[in-house]
């Protein structure tokens, strides 16, 4: 139970701080108390929709495929961490208003795409997935509220910082994943 509940929070925390990021860096230049909702709805349904497509993606994969899929699954989530670890250093400056339209949309997509390796891989994490969803629900709102509440205050240095310790544990995740089914199989 616990090892479970260890599982479902890596990668809900995981995913969270990549939405902390992104939501910083709109929380700095203010947001009003509607678009603090909307902002929280759309990252959220993102975060969960992208995880549900690669979820079903992992199931047929696992089918097809078998036990490699596990760890095909389990390489994407260090893929994804890398990744990100890769685009926070780059760290780009964004011009475009994420609060709203298609600006909302292309950043709750751009977040949640590590979703869809994630999404692959928790099929086999051993956890049931509806569980899984709502644990990262929530922490992508929770994220997302914290994050534009303090923005202003921590300024850009910790959204670049999130987006680092989030693709370091994506990769410590995948990692201790793939460890741990390997052990279990043995």
């Amino acid at each position: 139970m616990i090892a479970a509940v260890l599982r479902v929070a890596l990668v809900a925390i995981s995913l969270a701080l990549d939405v902390f990021a992104v939501s910083v860096g709109v929380g700095m230049r203010g947001t009003t108390r509607a678009a603090k909702f909307r902002i929280g709805a759309a990252f959220a349904s993102a975060e969960v929709g992208m995880n549900l497509v690669g979820a079903g993606i992992g199931a047929v994969a696992g089918r097809a495929i078998g036990d490699v899929a596990a760890y095909i699954g389990f390489t994407a989530l260090v893929g994804v961490g890398i990744y990100m670890i890769v685009e926070s250093i780059r760290a780009k400056e964004e011009q475009l208003d994420l609060s709203a339209g298609w600006g909302l949309m292309l950043a709750s997509l751009s977040i949640s795409l590590d979703s869809l390796g994630i999404g692959f891989s928790i099929v086999y994490i051993g956890v049931p997935i509806a569980v899984t969803l709502g644990a990262i629900a929530l922490a992508s709102i929770l994220s997302t509220t914290l994050g534009l509440a303090f923005g202003k205050r921590f300024g850009s240095t910790v959204g670049e910082r999130a987006g680092l310790i989030a693709g370091v544990v994506l990769i410590a995740t995948g990692g201790l994943f793939a460890t741990l089914k390997y052990l279990h199989a043995e």
